[in-house]
């Protein structure tokens, strides 16, 4: 069953908790990340992608970058910016958006659950950006920004939640400048503490990755390094046996698409790729915009103009969890025959662009020339992701994009008591 334990979070006080708070690190570069933190030093942008304190050509991956951000969480707690609760507390963390709202509970997982198989996960991590995020732990000796996990609905954690945010005022209750709500009640109660760990330990068998797979093995790996080097175990009651989540009741969540583009044609004309396609797919050339409707319909944008390419029946099969995924069949049928990408997680001739971006991303991005044609993909439940994780199977990386997304620099997991 899955371990999910309280702990002192690092937080920042009430009054700072909009000028800390920010995205989080994988949902903007850093320019965008540089412009949002201007003339703002309490940012934790700072933190969780310092190379905006470097020139715009400085090498994001330099050692010094990672020292940097370290440097910068310091000195936030220094200022008291950030003050460390001297009670170990699980928190309940509300979020809505468009009228959606999901609540979850942040805690922390147990490295051990991640090995053993405990915490499902569905998508292979990408090499680079896996090391950067250890490099970020590393240095940072702390866990900066919560993975996104989901388990599947306990009643009875449900009332216990509801019973938390009735009993009290929130700690915080901000609305950011995308017009996201995030509101957080801290669970101080003794019983409440004791009851939530105690009913994952019991109804909950196992706890799935929904966002962060780099940040939990990132979290995971690196918790065990400082476990090996100081020559301790499971049941020490060290931090390092342990990493920050915020869970989440899979019946709440909401999965939106995950979209593709590619640098070049592989030597292909424009002609030739429509012909190619014809074999996999009926090929229709749209009048405007095509966002796919349902399950095996996917959109390309080439040339200023949009198809609709309908998977035929002899590309899927409807009895294989990952077959029966559009990403499979873009992968197996256009990806890799066509354009020779073969491994997603280390060519970098395709990049992945969430669909919160709107098709208008897709299109800027062939339109400026980076990108050659580009794929709006529909998006898969959360049903598809339980039933693969479950069989053990692995996903294509970049499939699930998950709305509304976690703010960082909310709370902060220190490794080092």
């Amino acid at each position: 069953m899955s371990v999910f334990k309280p702990f002192k979070a690092a937080r920042p006080s009430k009054d700072k908790a909009l000028d800390v708070v920010c995205r989080p690190y994988d949902v903007l570069d850093s320019a965008e990340a540089k412009a949002e933190a201007e003339g703002n030093a309490a940012s934790f942008y700072h933190v969780i992608k310092p190379e905006i304190n470097f020139p715009d050509d400085f090498d994001h991956y330099d050692e010094a970058v990672y020292k940097k951000g370290r440097e910068n969480y310091q000195l936030l707690r220094s200022n008291g910016i950030l003050n460390k609760d001297s009670k170990e507390q699980f928190y309940v963390y509300q979020i809505i958006m468009d009228g959606h709202k999901q609540t979850g509970i942040v805690g922390c997982c147990s490295i051990d659950d991640y090995f053993e198989n405990n915490i499902k996960k569905h998508e292979l991590t990408r090499p680079d950006k896996e090391e950067d995020r250890k490099n970020h732990v590393r240095h940072g000796k702390i866990n900066a920004e919560p993975v996104f996990f989901s388990y599947p609905h306990v009643d009875a954690i449900d009332m216990l939640v509801e019973a938390v945010k009735t009993a009290a005022n929130p700690t915080y209750d901000i609305t950011t400048k995308d017009g996201i709500q995030h509101t957080l009640w801290v669970v101080e109660n003794d019983d409440a503490i004791d009851q939530i760990e105690q009913l994952f330990e019991e109804k909950v068998p196992s706890i799935y990755v929904a966002d962060g797979h780099h940040r939990t093995a990132a979290g995971a790996l690196v918790g065990k390094e400082f476990r090996d080097a100081a020559g301790g175990n499971r049941n020490d009651g060290k931090r390092y046996n342990y990493f920050m989540a915020v869970v989440f009741p899979d019946n709440q969540l909401k999965i939106i698409d995950y979209n593709r583009v590619v640098k070049d044609l592989n030597g292909l004309s424009e002609a030739e790729l429509l012909s190619k396609l014809d074999k996999s797919f009926t090929v229709e050339k749209m009048s405007g915009q095509y966002k796919p409707e349902r399950l095996h319909s996917i959109g390309m944008y080439l040339s200023g103009d949009w198809y609709k390419l309908t998977a035929k029946d002899s590309t899927y099969d409807d009895s294989d969890p990952v077959g029966v995924l559009d990403v499979t069949i873009l992968s197996k049928q256009v990806l890799e025959p066509l354009f020779n990408i073969v491994d997603l997680r280390t060519d970098k001739r395709i990049d992945f662009i969430g669909g919160i971006r709107g098709l208008g991303e897709l299109e800027k991005r062939v339109n400026s020339g980076a990108m050659k044609v580009a794929f709006a993909m529909y998006p898969v439940s959360m049903q598809q992701l339980i039933d693969i994780s479950d069989a053990d199977l692995i996903m294509p990386p970049k499939v699930t994009w998950f709305e509304p997304k976690l703010r960082s620099g909310m709370f902060v997991h220190e490794l080092e008591d």
